[in-house]
């Protein structure tokens, strides 16, 4: 197949060469993948140079799409390693082959990166193989490593929750089901509360609080330009039902809160917070055990914990998946 690759620094571009329907086809396409992600990411944080990359077959049919940015002589998929999991490009399912040796050609013209330091690339991703292998033809030094926070555990999801929880050992459905009957004997009756459209506002004000008040490197996270990040994540993607904001109410206060998004059957798990006053009882171990529960209401195959190893995730029957980066030097 004869596929031609075109740039553009325009930002214009998200909009008018939408790849959408391309994150829709492509088993790796996640949400982080979505132009409507990628643009805020670059008006809120992106510095250097735009790059996007569209592919198109000899008919004019896209084909894939990447996002770049060029920082000092470093070329670097768009999204950053704060706020974006999965990077890299997306295409129609059996067009990879094709793309890889003609995108690295068309990178390959553009003057003053020496590297390419491409992360966020899922083990099971067909674009980690096909980039790394297409970077070798045109004799690019290529080193492969794990990424920054380089697993993601993820758990696949039955038809049901009491399925779930028959599906994990029995020290972890007993644990599940402790710290829920221990906070309603303690506390009260509880429930998971959802923001829409006209909660929203109040909801992200909670949420900011709490995340403030976290302990450690998180409690620094949500600095002014993060917190409107995230207020614009909830008003690009709340009413279309892709941005999940859930908080636990115990009696007439939020105790916990988990962002999240919904995307292609998948419930990934973004962000976290809880008030510290209520940690003796694990309101937001709660609330995780809650957003998977929805998630199989939903008829969501997956959730995933999104990248970081920690060891709360595997008490909810996560197994490992490793995220990868790509050094790629120019000879």
């Amino acid at each position: 197949m004869t596929v031609r690759v075109s740039l553009s620094d325009d930002p214009r571009d998200f909009r008018r060469r939408d790849w959408t329907p391309l994150v829709e086809v492509d088993p790796a396409g996640t949400i982080f993948h979505t132009p409507g992600f990628l643009k805020l990411y670059w008006e809120e944080f992106g510095v250097g140079r735009l790059v996007l990359a569209s592919a198109e077959d000899a008919e004019g049919r896209p084909v894939a799409a990447a996002a770049f940015e060029m920082i000092d002589e470093t070329l670097r998929f768009l999204g950053g390693t704060e706020v974006t999991d999965y990077l890299g490009p997306v295409g129609r399912s059996g067009d990879a082959e094709d793309v890889g040796p003609v995108l690295w050609e068309a990178l390959e013209g553009i003057d003053g990166w020496r590297t390419a330091d491409l992360r966020g690339l899922p083990q099971d991703s067909a674009w980690l193989s096909l980039l790394r292998s297409s970077a070798e033809e045109r004799r690019l030094a290529v080193e492969e490593t794990e990424d920054q926070n380089g697993v993601a555990p993820w758990i696949e999801l039955p038809d049901d929750w009491d399925a779930y929880l028959a599906g994990l050992p029995a020290k972890l459905r007993h644990e599940i089901r402790r710290k829920a009957k221990k906070l309603e004997a303690e506390a009260g009756a509880y429930r998971a509360e959802t923001a829409t459209g006209s909660t929203l506002d109040p909801f992200l004000d909670r949420f900011v609080e709490l995340h403030r008040q976290s302990e450690g490197p998180k409690g620094v996270f949500m600095v002014p330009g993060m917190e409107i990040f995230f207020r614009r994540l909830g008003e690009e993607f709340c009413d279309r039902g892709i941005f999940r904001l859930t908080f636990l109410r115990v009696g007439d206060e939020l105790t916990a809160g988990t962002v999240g998004f919904v995307h292609r059957g998948t419930y990934s798990l973004y962000n976290s917070a809880f008030d510290r006053r209520w940690q003796h009882l694990a309101p937001g171990m709660v609330l995780v055990a809650e957003d998977i529960r929805e998630a199989i209401d939903e008829g969501c195959r997956r959730f995933d914990l999104l990248k970081g190893d920690y060891p709360y995730k595997y008490r909810f029957g996560a197994r490992r998946r490793h995220v990868r980066r790509l050094i790629v030097t120019r000879r």
